[in-house]
């Protein structure tokens, strides 16, 4: 008897921010997805089903992620959420219920907050390492240089605030205190009150948890002021941004937290793949850190689904994800269990130097 043929579609939803302060990283969150989504079903697709990249803007606004979520998961045909981005918009999906009511499982979030880790939730499913890693080694790093005054600027929100708990961990567990910890205000680049806080501490170093636009716009006012310390940020800023937005006087030399590999090199055999398929799917793009994270949760993704068999449900992919349990992307890999959805803790500090490119 012959088998039934699959279904012509696996549809996977990204819920995204293409407009707003997150403009940028939303659209190459999605640029990051799409090459691998395209080039699998330029290749035969997944068991003979191609998949159906679903991508909607929430502008970074938490209530639009919830609605349009519970929007998507209303189609039986979406078997998995990709590539969000915000803790809070995440926190939220969680302290909703949505994911939980949904059963489908969210891959390669762009976020490392612990809300999302700790406790454990089973449909999340990280692809990087978290921001208490993060801030942890950037803490090492300014210690280990013989800094002592650090300063955080953060966003006001469950995103800054994670990143501030790290850094106020990782400082206590030094047996230092912050000079001071200054926010500013989600969805804007208002940091003026944050930077006079900041600059009248006099820090030798100073930690941001902040996405490009209020980064940037900090970055220009604190040096126009003639502050002189030591700038970090977490992953989450994209170093192109932050040059175009801010001059490269204001940003040269800021350190940035990365949770993936160099994606600027060909030594491993996994950016040589995101490299040629950038050039074959999307030439004239710039190549990117966060276009290279969702590229590497493409791939966990397409993996699941291989396991998952035909006809994937929403349970099986749960499943298929959670049996990688050392799984080799190309030279990087991910470790998931039934009790473990922390992919990787790889962590490195690059610096944007002189032209602007980013340095190891």
């Amino acid at each position: 008897m012959a088998q039934a043929a699959p279904s012509a579609d696996i549809a996977v939803a990204q819920v995204a921010p293409l407009s707003g302060v997150l403009a940028s990283t939303g659209q190459q969150m999605v640029l990051g997805g799409k090459i691998y989504f395209d080039w699998v079903n330029d290749n035969g697709g997944i068991h003979g089903a191609h998949i159906k990249h679903i991508v909607v803007d929430d502008a970074y606004k938490v209530d639009e992620t919830v609605r349009l979520t519970r929007e998507v998961l209303a189609n039986p045909a979406v078997v998995a959420l990709f590539g969000y981005a915000g803790t809070a918009n995440v926190s939220k999906l969680l302290s909703d219920g949505v994911l939980d009511s949904g059963g489908a499982p969210l891959v390669a979030p762009y976020t490392g907050g612990e809300a999302l880790r700790t406790p454990f939730n089973p449909y999340i499913f990280h692809v990087r390492a978290g921001y208490l890693d993060e801030t942890e080694h950037m803490v090492h790093q300014v210690a280990t240089l013989g800094m002592t005054r650090i300063a955080v600027m953060y966003q006001n929100d469950a995103f800054g605030k994670a990143g501030l708990a790290g850094v106020e961990a990782a400082v206590a567990r030094r047996k230092m205190k912050l000079v001071v910890a200054a926010s500013y205000e989600r969805n804007t680049d208002e940091v003026q009150d944050a930077v006079k806080q900041i600059h009248a501490a006099d820090p030798q170093a100073i930690i941001m948890i902040s996405v490009n636009r209020s980064t940037a716009a900090f970055a220009a006012k604190y040096r126009a002021l003639g502050g002189g310390a030591q700038l970090y940020n977490i992953s989450v800023v994209d170093p192109a941004e932050l040059v175009k937005l801010a001059g490269i006087k204001a940003v040269h030399g800021l350190g940035i937290s990365q949770v993936v590999p160099y994606p600027y090199g060909a030594n491993k055999p996994v950016v040589r793949e995101y490299q040629a398929l950038m050039q074959k799917y999307a030439p004239g793009q710039a190549l990117s850190y966060t276009s290279f994270e969702e590229f590497l949760g493409a791939k966990v993704l397409v993996e699941g689904l291989r396991r998952a068999g035909p006809a994937p449900t929403r349970s099986k992919l749960v499943k298929a994800l959670e049996s990688m349990e050392n799984f080799d992307l190309g030279g990087t890999r991910v470790q998931y269990s039934p009790t473990n959805r922390i992919g990787s803790r790889f962590v490195e500090v690059t610096v944007i130097g002189g032209s602007g490119k980013l340095l190891r």
